[in-house]
C-alpha cells in the first residue's frame, strides 16, 4: 500500500485518538474495540453486560454513526427499547479492506472531535 499525505495525516490523528482512549480506559482498544465503545456511547444507557446480539447491534450503531459523517447513514429515530435506528442514505463506495479501515479511522477521528470534544 502506498501511503499518501492524506493517509499519513489520518493515521497520525488516529494515533492521537488511540492515546486518548488509553488515557480514558488505561488500554488501547483496536478499531473494533473503539467502535464498541462508540456504540455504547451512542446508545446512551451506560456500561452494563450486553448479550452477543446486543454487542453486534452496538457495533452496527457505531459503524452507522461514524459513517454518517460521510453522508452514508441517517438517524431515523429510536425503536421501542430506545436503540437508535439508522437508515442508509447513500451507497458505500467499493473499497479494499485497507481503504475501508482508513475511512473508519478518519470518521472515528471526526467522531471524537465532534461528539466527545477531544482536541487532537
Amino acid at each position: 500500500m502506498i501511503i499518501n499525505p492524506q493517509q499519513s495525516e489520518i493515521e497520525a490523528q488516529f494515533n492521537k485518538v488511540s492515546k486518548g482512549f488509553k488515557e480514558h480506559f488505561n488500554k488501547v482498544p483496536d478499531l473494533n474495540g473503539m467502535l464498541f465503545i462508540i456504540g455504547i456511547q451512542e446508545l446512551g444507557k451506560g456500561i452494563r453486560t450486553f448479550s452477543k446480539e446486543e454487542k453486534q447491534d452496538l457495533m452496527h450503531i457505531a459503524n452507522c454513526k461514524v459513517l454518517s459523517y460521510g453522508g452514508y447513514y441517517t438517524l431515523d429515530g429510536q425503536d421501542a427499547e430506545g436503540w437508535p435506528i439508522w437508515v442508509p442514505a447513500n451507497p458505500l463506495p467499493f473499497l479494499s479492506l485497507e481503504e475501508q479501515e482508513l475511512m473508519l479511522k478518519m470518521y472515528i477521528v471526526q467522531y471524537v472531535e465532534t461528539e466527545l470534544g477531544w482536541v487532537l
